[in-house]
């Protein structure tokens, strides 16, 4: 495979059942691409001395909200992490050596880092997905609540997140079933390397995007999106044999795309001046 090692090291994490794959580590094997020189047990290691730091200020009992309201404490009042909103599309917030470094990330980063602690607490909980803001709950039938990382560890209720959902978007939305499903390992990592995507996209760094699409791709295999956008980038890279390729391929598995009139006139652009 001729990827980078932190690719290499990436790949081998997913290639295994869903429900066996380490977050932790395929976060960090991301972060890895953009820092070389980044030890993934380092950062391991700082995640079991938080938890460890946790669980001592844990009470014999250890009811649910017990554990939320001491993880909060040690996170956002000891440690200092917080939201970051004020650059929220700094590609350091998608990076988790990063977010753990500078105590700050987005909605999905700080749930990982919240994730870790709860796990190594043996309070497992999940990540859910809901539209516009990356939320967690504790991983038992019936819990009821949901936790916000971004916000200090807020914990809500369903009728809270339809709130949250109507101040996202500026208007009612309805709180389908669906958005409060627990997502997978696979669909986390694929979230955080689509944020990661769509900032490069908008600075323009056409590297680091067939980067992350890439690797969306290791996760996803034959994505449509993804091979489109793929094959768009190999051609901004004059990397035309490959668009063609991965373009053509899209066109056969979305024939009626929206956008196959565009893709159609491309490929015809790079086979007239083959």
């Amino acid at each position: 495979m001729d990827f980078p090692l932190a690719r290499q090291f990436f790949y081998k994490e997913i290639y295994q059942p869903d429900p066996q794959i380490d977050l932790a580590k395929a976060s960090l094997y991301i972060a890895q691409e953009e820092y070389p020189e980044l030890d993934p047990a380092e950062y391991l290691d700082a995640l079991d001395t938080m938890a460890s730091e946790v669980g001592d200020r844990l009470p014999a009992e250890r009811y649910p909200m017990r554990i939320i309201q001491a993880i909060n404490q040690y996170l956002y009042d000891d440690l200092g992490f917080t939201g970051n909103g004020e650059n929220y599309y700094d590609p350091r917030n998608s990076f988790f050596n990063d977010v753990i470094d500078r105590r700050t990330g987005i909605p999905l980063t700080l749930s990982l880092v919240y994730l870790e602690l709860a796990r190594r607490l043996d309070f497992p909980m999940v990540g859910v997905g809901m539209p516009g803001h990356f939320l967690i709950r504790p991983d038992f039938e019936g819990a009821g609540i949901y936790v916000d990382p971004f916000n200090r560890g807020e914990v809500l209720f369903p009728e809270d997140c339809q709130q949250r959902l109507a101040q996202i978007y500026g208007q009612p939305v309805q709180l389908l079933p669906a958005f409060l499903e627990p997502v997978g390992r696979r669909r986390f990592l694929g979230r955080m390397l689509s944020n990661l995507k769509l900032i490069y996209l908008n600075q323009g760094d056409v590297l680091k995007s067939l980067a992350a699409v890439e690797r969306i791709l290791l996760l996803f295999p034959g994505a449509p999106i993804e091979l489109r956008d793929r094959g768009i980038l190999y051609y901004q890279l004059g990397q035309w044999p490959k668009a063609v390729q991965d373009l053509q391929i899209y066109l056969t598995q979305v024939p009626g795309a929206e956008d196959g009139s565009v893709i159609r006139k491309l490929l015809e652009r790079m086979q007239d001046n083959s």
